[in-house]
């Protein structure tokens, strides 16, 4: 069977997405995803995302790391199948999906831009001098002087493995104040496990980790990825956040078949 693909981009964050609402696409196959995501002997990507049917939504997001495995809540990925979505006409301007932690509202401008509403964060916990939260996926978040002399891969992978995270794991944020309202992050991403150029839920998590820490007191806060600039904005009230939109381009990068 041919399958046929469109390679998008958010900050650096790639991934193969295929529109697969008649669900042709082996999802069980790990193996299969993975040699797709590899960047020497595949497609190359950060994951991989089936656009399905939905009776709760214009369409279903199912992601899946470059590991081959089933994940948790992908934001730069949300923001690139909607793009993809738009352009394929199944959704407008406006619209609504389904992702595996429930309904997001989506907007697209003229310019290509995505904002996608986030689930609120109502827990947040201190653990040493950081701070883990969940925005839809797992994530450790540290504050550093100088984010670019952090070794990312060794310590992100000790701590993504280490206590108390073990097996189940967390992503791991590095993050550099660089004014009030601007916040240089590093990611190293469980299920991809390495750093990369860029991760909309660990942005969201490093913008409110900001703000809990008093870092800052703004609710807009720009993320500078190694990939590029994502906006983070919210509302907070007693420690906890709410109104959380990701907003930052979603670009179409080529085309392309397989066969199975």
């Amino acid at each position: 069977m041919n399958f046929e693909f469109e390679k998008y981009q958010g900050a650096g964050n790639d991934f193969i997405i295929l529109d697969d609402r008649k669900a042709d696409f082996p999802d069980q196959e790990a193996a299969l995803i993975k040699n797709l995501c590899d960047r020497h002997f595949g497609i190359g990507a950060d994951g991989l995302i089936l656009m399905r049917d939905s009776d709760q939504a214009d369409f279903k997001m199912l992601y899946f790391n470059s590991d081959g495995r089933p994940s948790s809540l992908c934001g730069n990925g949300s923001r690139c199948v909607y793009a993809f979505a738009n352009k394929l006409g199944i959704v407008g301007s406006e619209g609504v999906f389904e992702t595996s932690d429930g309904l997001h509202r989506a907007t697209i401008d003229s310019e290509g831009s995505v904002c996608i509403d986030m689930a609120d964060v109502i827990e947040i916990e201190k653990r040493g001098s950081a701070i883990f939260l969940d925005t839809g996926s797992p994530h450790h978040v540290e504050c550093v002087a100088e984010v670019a002399s952090v070794n990312v891969q060794e310590q992100g992978a000790a701590i993504r493995y280490g206590a108390p995270y073990f097996d189940v794991g967390s992503n791991v944020n590095f993050v550099e104040k660089v004014s009030p309202e601007k916040f240089k992050l590093r990611t190293y991403e469980r299920g991809v496990e390495g750093e990369t150029l860029a991760c909309g839920t660990g942005a969201v998590a490093a913008a409110i980790g900001v703000h809990y820490l008093k870092l800052t007191s703004i609710n807009i806060v720009y993320i500078d990825a190694l990939g590029g600039i994502l906006e983070v904005s919210f509302t907070s009230h007693d420690g906890q956040y709410k109104n959380i939109q990701l907003k930052g381009s979603a670009t179409f990068v080529f085309s392309g078949n397989f066969s199975l």
